[in-house]
C-alpha cells in the first residue's frame, strides 16, 4: 500500500497538473525570449551556471502556457537545475523545451531533453564562433585597421553580430516550430558540424598568423666575400613565414603554461626591443 501511494506520488510529481494544450506562442514570443537570452551568463554561478539566465529568457512564455499556477512552479523550479551550452545557440533549445512544455509532456521528459541538446552545442558554437567566425571578422576588420580606417572595427561590429543574430532569432523560431522534431537532428550533425567548423577555423588562424605575425631577423652570414641574408635567403626560401610560425607556437606553448595575455604582450615588447638594439631582428 505504502509503494503504491510513494509511486502515485512520484507520477504527480512528474506531471502537469493542467494536461491541455497550453496557449500558441506568437512571433513576439519567441522575438522576447531571443532578446531575453542575451543575459544567459548574468547570473553565473558554479553551482546552477547559466540557470538563472535560462529560466529569465523563458519566463514570459512558461507564464502564457502554465496557467495553473502549481504547473508554473513546478516548471520553474526544474529549470533552475544545472545547466551548460552555448549562449549564442541557446535559443535552440529553448524553443525545443518551450514546444515541450506547451504540449504539457512530463518534466522529466523535459529536463533530460534540455541537458542532451544543450551540451553539444556547447562545442559546436565554440567552433562556429570562436574558432571560424571570430578570427575570419577579426582578421578583415583588422586588416582594414592596421590601413588606418576606422571601419575595421565598425566592419568587424557589423560582420560578426549579423551572424549572430541571425542565428539567435532563427533559431528559436526553426526549434519551435519543429519542436521535438529537431532532436535528431542535431545529434546527427553534431560530430560533423563540429568538425567541419575546426578544420575552417584551423585553416583561418594559419593565414593569420603569416598575414598578421611579422617577424624576421637581420642576421647575415658571411662566407669568405660572400654575404647570406639569412631572412631572405635561407627562411623566405625555405619557408615563407617561418619565424612567424615558430614565434605563434612559442606564445601557444607559454599560454599553455599558464602564462597571461598581459605577460605575453610584455614578453614581445621586450624581446623587440632588445632583438633591435641587439641588431639581429
Amino acid at each position: 500500500m505504502g509503494s503504491n501511494t510513494e509511486k502515485n506520488a512520484l507520477i504527480d510529481a512528474n506531471e502537469y497538473e493542467d494536461q491541455s494544450i497550453g496557449a500558441e506562442l506568437t512571433t513576439a514570443d519567441i522575438n522576447k525570449m531571443a532578446w531575453r537570452s542575451l543575459l544567459l551568463q548574468a547570473s553565473f554561478n558554479y553551482e546552477r551556471m547559466q540557470a538563472g539566465g535560462w529560466l529569465y529568457g523563458i519566463l514570459p512564455a512558461l507564464k502564457k502556457i502554465h496557467t495553473n499556477k502549481n504547473d508554473l512552479a513546478k516548471s520553474m523550479k526544474g529549470h533552475m537545475g544545472f545547466l551548460n551550452t552555448h549562449p549564442f545557440l541557446v535559443t535552440f533549445v529553448m524553443g525545443i523545451i518551450l514546444a515541450m512544455e506547451r504540449s504539457k509532456q512530463d518534466v522529466s521528459s523535459i529536463q533530460n531533453t534540455k541537458i542532451a541538446v544543450a551540451s553539444p552545442l556547447g562545442g559546436i558554437g565554440d567552433a562556429m564562433f570562436w574558432l571560424t567566425l571570430l578570427p575570419i571578422c577579426g582578421g578583415i576588420g583588422a586588416d582594414l585597421a592596421l590601413r588606418g580606417s576606422i571601419m575595421g572595427a565598425i566592419l568587424f561590429f557589423i560582420m560578426f553580430n549579423v551572424v549572430h543574430f541571425t542565428l539567435r532569432f532563427g533559431l528559436a523560431h526553426y526549434a519551435y516550430r519543429m519542436g521535438v522534431k529537431a532532436i535528431p537532428l542535431i545529434k546527427a550533425n553534431t560530430k560533423k558540424v563540429a568538425h567541419a567548423a575546426a578544420i575552417v577555423g584551423i585553416t583561418v588562424i594559419g593565414a593569420l598568423v603569416a598575414t598578421y605575425v611579422r617577424l624576421s631577423t637581420t642576421l647575415e652570414i658571411n662566407a669568405g666575400d660572400a654575404v647570406v641574408k639569412l631572412q631572405t635567403d635561407v627562411l623566405d626560401k625555405l619557408m615563407p613565414a617561418f619565424l612567424p610560425l615558430v614565434y605563434t607556437l612559442i606564445m601557444y606553448a607559454l599560454v599553455k603554461r599558464g602564462w597571461s595575455p598581459v605577460k605575453l604582450i610584455m614578453f614581445t615588447m621586450v624581446l623587440g626591443v632588445a632583438g633591435k638594439y641587439a641588431g639581429f631582428l
